[in-house]
């Protein structure tokens, strides 16, 4: 290695004096030392980073070396931090404005080792703005291959930073890259681009420029070709394709951009993917209704054209099948379809509890969760349908096994959020007795002491209406539970809503006609507390004080 001590001793004079000459046989000897050992040769170049910053001159024919010599040696990790105190990176950022290909490629190259998984740098990198730099070198040199793959590598490590989505916004990337898009013929480099995609159409602005630019279109054309391939690109870029689709239905302009009023092709094209026999297909037209049906005149349109009974029809073939990724999908599709008033008792004709009912035995958590979810929003203000689903002893039976699931807190919240659902819109002496024979009025007095104060309004209003229906049933699980005991809790709680308060005090009245739980509220004194309330700054509140406490009063 004499060779590499005699180029460093030379490159340092050469640094004062600037031959040339000299300095070029100098760069060309580094170079050739970190191609036979770049660990021990860049260990030992250390000593000469301070004299790099000058030789990155725009004008001097030694820069692609010198950027070349720095791009080999941040490879290695220890490298990293000298690069960055002997100043490398601002100089290195100012070639990026060359005309040069070589000094460009070189440049990135440098760039992108030293700050190779360092978030810190990359920021520093967009506070000193590279990307509408590189993303106008990507339009100026796009028929260059090496040059086009380090921007879109640079752009895939920058666009992980949530600090770059705003800069990359006010830039033209969306059209650069779909351009580049529509010219790829060779799978791995409509990989690359769809890499840069992915992290980019997070952003609901870049969305829409996106889809805007046409990307929509190439997705779709992505499907096409590779839906009835077997390779395992075909598959990966199909999913990817479609995953990416989905991703730009998230963004609610570019959403109802391609819904147009449930005539736009787009929308057509995909839900044509839910009848597919291809699984990948089937989750992401599933997920796009989803995603589609976030806005009630979308989810009036699209129940009114039947895609109801194609989500039905998917879900049946999934019962057997199993495939849980399209089973939750699905369901979530109809628990959004469900949310508008108008679309509850059609989708309830249809048949969608049903076969919704069917998954009941699904041991899987998100597909329990989308189950209860779906179920909840078609018997809000369904009374027929609430008493029908609330006299099923096999539900009632898994809702309360559920209500016990503490290891999955979403299903464990809407099982009990189901569960008073069932009561309150079914106002049903025989869904009440349904509930408490299988045990449920025990988790809706645990529901009431929620942290969520609509689940804790939910669960007193649906108590009050089992104690109004059947209190001598439900006598024996009231006391059990404590009941008395948790609203005198939360009736002393300052925090507690006026409306907890307002129905714990209903709840409380409705009691009374009960002799152990009579009792319990005379024990615990509970007439004081409410008397306190009858100064309530909320009026509701304070009148509602003033009637219990006459009840608990002519009762005592």
């Amino acid at each position: 290695m004499e060779s590499l001590r005699e180029a460093l001793e030379k490159l340092k004079l050469a640094s004062t004096d600037s031959t040339t000459d000299s300095t070029e046989s100098s760069l060309d000897c580094l170079l050739s030392a970190l191609i036979q050992n770049n660990t021990e040769a860049s260990r030992k170049m250390q000593e000469i980073l301070s004299l790099l910053p000058t030789l990155l001159n725009p004008q001097s024919s030694c820069t692609p070396k010198v950027a070349n010599i720095i791009a080999e040696m941040a490879k290695n990790e220890f490298m990293r931090s000298p690069c960055v105190e002997a100043g490398l990176i601002p100089p290195l950022v100012q070639l990026l404005n060359s005309t040069d290909q070589e000094v460009l490629l070189q440049t990135g190259r440098a760039l992108g080792n030293i700050c190779y998984d360092s978030h810190t740098l990359q920021a520093q990198l967009i506070t000193l703005g590279v990307i509408p730099t590189l993303v106008k070198l990507l339009g100026i040199h796009s028929h260059n291959t090496a040059l086009t793959e380090m921007c879109l590598i640079a752009f895939g490590n920058l666009a992980e930073l949530e600090s770059s989505k705003e800069q990359f916004a006010s830039t033209n990337i969306a059209d650069e890259l779909v351009h580049l898009f529509q010219k790829q013929t060779e799978h791995e480099k409509k990989e690359m681009i769809f890499e840069v995609l992915a992290p980019l159409a997070e952003n609901d602005v870049i969305k829409l420029q996106l889809v805007e630019a046409g990307l929509v279109e190439c997705l779709l054309e992505v499907v096409a070709q590779t839906v009835d391939g077997e390779r395992e690109e075909d598959i990966a870029q199909l999913k990817t394709a479609s995953d990416l689709m989905v991703l730009l239905l998230l963004g609610d302009e570019s959403m109802q951009k391609l819904f147009e009023g449930g005539k736009g092709s787009v929308f057509q094209r995909v839900l044509s993917w839910v009848p597919s026999h291809n699984h990948q297909l089937q989750l992401a037209g599933a997920l796009a209704i989803a995603n589609f049906a976030r806005n009630d005149g979308n989810c009036i349109h699209m129940v009114d054209t039947g895609i109801v009974q194609k989500l039905l029809e998917l879900l049946e073939r999934h019962v057997e099948e199993g495939n849980v990724t399209v089973q939750h999908a699905a369901l979530s599709a109809l628990r959004n379809l469900a949310i508008p008033v108008v679309n509850k008792s059609k989708m309830l004709c249809a048949g969608v509890a049903d076969v919704v009912l069917k998954f009941l035995q699904s041991e899987m958590p998100p597909v329990q969760f989308k189950l209860l979810g779906t179920l909840r929003m078609l018997i809000d203000t369904q009374a027929q349908a609430a008493e029908q689903l609330g006299t099923n002893g096999k539900l009632v039976e898994r809702l309360v096994e559920w209500c016990e699931a503490k290891d999955h807190a979403g299903v464990m919240g809407e099982s009990n959020r189901l569960l008073s659902a069932l009561i309150r819109h079914s106002k049903s002496k025989e869904v009440v007795r349904t509930v408490i024979k299988k045990g449920g009025v025990k988790h809706l007095v645990t529901m009431a002491t929620s942290e969520h104060m609509i689940m804790q309004n939910e669960a007193l209003v649906a108590l009050g209406l089992i104690a109004a229906l059947d209190l001598v049933a439900a006598e024996k699980d009231f006391v059990g539970a404590n009941l008395v005991s948790v609203l005198h809790k939360l009736l002393s709680d300052e925090r507690s809503a006026p409306e907890i308060k307002y129905n714990s005090m209903i709840l409380i009245c409705a009691v009374m006609g009960s002799e152990p739980l009579h009792k319990e509220v005379q024990s615990l004194a509970i007439i004081d507390v409410v008397s306190k309330l009858r100064s309530h700054e909320n009026k509701t509140v304070s009148h509602q004080a003033s009637l219990t406490e006459q009840r608990l009063t002519a009762q005592s």
